[in-house]
């Protein structure tokens, strides 16, 4: 976190290559994260571009006290729920299943396999997200709140209930087998 201050301070300051800096760190996680609300990876570069050239113009505004990850994955998700909000753009179908990169790489020992995405495509936007924050990507619930701009309790229970909503049907495939 020290040296992301560092690194915000010099951006503050004009100097780009520490932006870059902050860009590489957060353009892969980022982009995994909005996958979900998305198939169509051009517009998920464009929520994710957006959201970088917002942050860069923006950067005086960043207080500093949240991570800059927290902050710029608030600014995306806006980014999406502008573009669901027009008409001419396509969102996910949760009758689809969806990729989700990131759970395959998350070595839990457990399998992520078609089904349990499915699962996780057919969850309500709040309990995807949540799901997808804390577990895939690392975030407290502190910072997932901040994002979400939701309480922080809110965050736990949503969390909770969709762990058990998708143990539920695991164990319901697993008894049908």
């Amino acid at each position: 976190m020290n040296d992301e201050i560092i690194l915000i301070t010099k951006v503050k300051q004009g100097d780009q290559r520490a932006f870059k800096k902050l860009y590489d760190r957060n353009v892969e996680p980022l982009y995994r994260f909005m996958h979900q609300y998305s198939k169509d990876s051009a517009l998920i570069e464009d929520w994710v571009q957006r959201a970088f050239i917002k942050s860069y113009k923006n950067i005086g505004a960043f207080s500093g006290t949240s991570r800059f990850s927290t902050w710029l994955f608030t600014i995306a998700l806006n980014e999406m729920r502008t573009d669901v909000r027009k008409p001419n753009i396509i969102m996910f179908n949760s009758n689809e299943l969806e990729s989700y990169p990131a759970l395959e790489e998350n070595n839990t020992g457990f399998e992520w396999n078609d089904i349990m995405k499915s699962w996780l495509s057919d969850l309500d936007e709040a309990k995807r997200t949540v799901f997808v924050l804390f577990e895939v990507e690392g975030y407290s619930h502190a910072e997932i709140a901040s994002i979400l701009n939701i309480n922080e309790n809110l965050s736990r229970t949503l969390l909770y209930r969709t762990k058990q909503l998708l143990k539920t049907k695991w164990e319901s495939m697993e008894k049908a087998v």
